[in-house]
């Protein structure tokens, strides 16, 4: 059985995606996916299709520019269609592709276990600053 080097090792995690590795595309995803609100668009649109409008009253906060940003960013990775209907005004409708709909049983789940621990994490917080001080 023949042994590997260290850099045989590290040439071959880089091609299996290993985001562990600095230089490891899939990171780039990573990045992306960790954005709170490509999270909460993701989780919004688990739910069907949705016009840019509805997109901006359900998601609390995003500014008119964040939400086109992030939504293009999510286009662009294959995520989430956009559809522009010739109407006066114009309609834009998004939905999850079906690779976004992939993400969107971990997404969900993600977002419900935030909800659910936040007790618990201010809790924690407390305790962590209490001793901080």
């Amino acid at each position: 059985m023949a042994t590997t080097t260290a850099a045989q090792r590290r040439e071959q995690a880089k091609a299996e995606f290993d985001a562990f590795f600095a230089d490891c595309p899939s990171r780039q995803v990573l990045e992306r996916l960790s954005d709170k609100w490509v999270v909460l668009c993701l989780a919004a649109l688990s739910g069907g299709e949705l016009r840019f409008s509805e997109l901006s009253r359900r998601i609390a906060g995003v500014s008119q520019k964040m939400l086109t940003q992030t939504l293009r960013h999510l286009e662009r990775d294959g995520l989430v269609t956009r559809e522009v209907t010739p109407t006066v005004p114009v309609t834009v409708s998004y939905a999850l592709t079906p690779l976004g709909a992939s993400l969107e049983q971990t997404v969900r789940a993600v977002k419900v276990w935030a909800e659910t621990h936040l007790p618990e994490v201010h809790a924690a917080r407390s305790t962590y600053d209490a001793r901080s001080a």
